[in-house]
């Protein structure tokens, strides 16, 4: 029997090294795979949409259309679905983080309404682009589930009004996610999201100083 336990241990060891990105000393094995696929899944994969989206303004010049005005309001929406990603990955889950969540994520679809009822007339969107939007919509709302899901506690905290002090207090995370990871997935929004998005708006500068 002591052989048994401590093979256990041993086990249970190697599997937190194995999975850094699992949440607490001992994740059961749903809660260890819907934290990874939201880390390794959601969040990366929304660039793809996003991309997409900047290639279809592209294609439809929208330098020459809706211009400045709309490339303006895409990069609000990047700053609304960008802040509680970095807030989530940072600090602790906590009702303040889940409200901000959620703000941001009813915020960032009212301002994708208004997106396109800018471009409806100034520039031709396809059904591909309507269908690239939607994803869009339901992403912010998709990481916002898989965190409420992974944090049930802080949820019904929430719901009660947050009554604990550390209820409303940015913390950091007890077990902070890997300083490679975070690196990673930087790496990976600055290419595919803030980059193109900068290219863009700069463009529509360009073409508004010509005239």
């Amino acid at each position: 029997m002591g052989a048994v336990r401590f093979l256990s241990r041993k086990g249970r060891r190697r599997g937190r090294r194995a999975d850094p990105l699992g949440s607490g000393p001992h994740p059961t094995d749903v809660e260890a795979a819907a934290r990874r696929f939201l880390l390794l899944g959601v969040l990366p994969l929304w660039v793809v949409p996003g991309l997409a989206d900047w290639w279809m303004h592209r294609r439809t010049g929208i330098e020459r259309t809706s211009g400045t005005k709309e490339s303006a309001v895409h990069a609000v929406m990047m700053t609304e679905a960008g802040v509680p990603v970095v807030i989530g990955l940072l600090a602790r889950v906590n009702p303040l983080v889940l409200t901000t969540m959620g703000a941001a994520a009813v915020a960032h679809g009212a301002t994708a309404l208004y997106d396109v009822s800018l471009a409806t007339g100034e520039r031709e969107i396809r059904p591909v682009e309507q269908h690239i939007h939607s994803f869009l919509e339901v992403l912010p709302l998709t990481a916002l589930a898989f965190t409420a899901c992974l944090h049930p506690d802080e949820v019904r905290s929430t719901l009660r009004g947050g009554p604990r002090p550390q209820d409303w207090r940015l913390l950091p995370k007890e077990r902070p996610l890997p300083a490679a990871y975070l690196a990673g997935l930087a790496g990976v929004i600055g290419l595919g999201v803030v980059a193109p998005y900068a290219e863009e708006l700069r463009r529509c500068l360009r073409a508004r100083a010509k005239g």
